[in-house]
């Protein structure tokens, strides 16, 4: 029955061509929506650890080694992935590098205070841990752009809202799709299903071969569709880095996710193969 399921590939080649394409088609076009979601994530995610967190340390703390002890507080309150001491000299200094030197004529570096350049695990939690790095014993003041983080929450989060409704409007589609195909690959065999129920096969015995050709196909579809998408995606993203957005852009490598994405591609065509098998001649056995 096994064998008769790898033969049936080959004697309805044209169907299970079609079967196999359209498997393929519909998994890359899902998959192209899940990379760009995954993409403009990414790129959100990295302007986020751009958006700094300024914690300036309270003026009656002179000594630089007393000021940088605060830092393993700062670290305790949690959400925080970095928090990097600046100097009082090293934060003139960085004044100095940015505006004309003529302004600092009389001004030396006790005007500037000790600080923490901190940077956040989540900015969605910016406020909370806002507050509570204001209540750590020596920081006088905190310095948040509440206004930038509110914004990349909400671009990242219609990006993904977006995304998620794309992505289930694609596989009602891709399903409906695929069934309708594989069926036809069964319509041209309704007869012999019909016979062999005739003579007393059981329906098990008649599923069984269907079932390892919709496995076979499904895997097929899912492995050429995986392979599809890689070329596709380095194709795109090659040419992307080669134009003038590449030298302000970053995209996720595509070899860094292929282990999860080659997972689901041929999870998705062995149930939607099987499946679709299975549920194909379903009306057939009814004899």
């Amino acid at each position: 029955m096994i064998r008769e399921g790898f033969r049936s590939i080959k004697t309805h080649g044209l169907m299970s061509f079609a079967t196999v394409t359209i498997i393929m088609a519909c998994l890359i076009i899902m998959g192209s929506v899940a990379l760009l979601s995954l993409n403009i994530n990414y790129l959100i995610k990295d302007l986020e650890k751009q958006n700094e967190v300024v914690a300036f340390v309270d003026d009656e703390i002179e000594d630089e080694e007393e000021a940088k002890a605060i830092g393993s507080q700062i670290l305790a309150v949690g959400n925080i992935s970095a928090a990097d001491f600046v100097s009082r000299s090293e934060a003139m200094q960085n004044y100095m590098s940015k505006y004309d030197k003529s302004l600092m004529e009389g001004i030396d570096e006790t005007v500037f205070r000790h600080r923490f350049i901190i940077h956040l695990n989540d900015i969605e939690k910016l406020a909370q841990t806002k507050e509570a790095l204001e209540g750590v014993p020596g920081i006088a003041r905190v310095r948040a752009h509440q206004e930038y983080a509110d914004t990349f929450v909400k671009i990242r989060n219609i990006v993904s809202g977006v995304a998620l409704v794309l992505m289930a409007i694609l596989v009602f589609v891709s399903m409906f799709i695929m069934s309708n195909t594989i069926k036809l690959a069964t319509f041209s065999r309704r007869e012999e299903i019909a016979i062999m129920k005739m003579v007393g096969a059981s329906n098990g015995f008649i599923r069984l071969p269907f079932v390892v050709e919709g496995l076979v196909l499904g895997l097929l579809g899912g492995g050429l569709g995986f392979l599809a998408q890689w070329g596709l995606y380095n194709l795109v993203t090659r040419s992307l880095m080669e134009s003038i957005t590449g030298d302000i852009l970053e995209v996720v490598p595509f070899l860094s996710i292929a282990p999860l994405i080659l997972a689901v591609y041929l999870g998705i065509g062995v149930v939607i193969g099987v499946f679709g098998g299975v549920n194909a001649i379903k009306n057939y056995l009814k004899v």
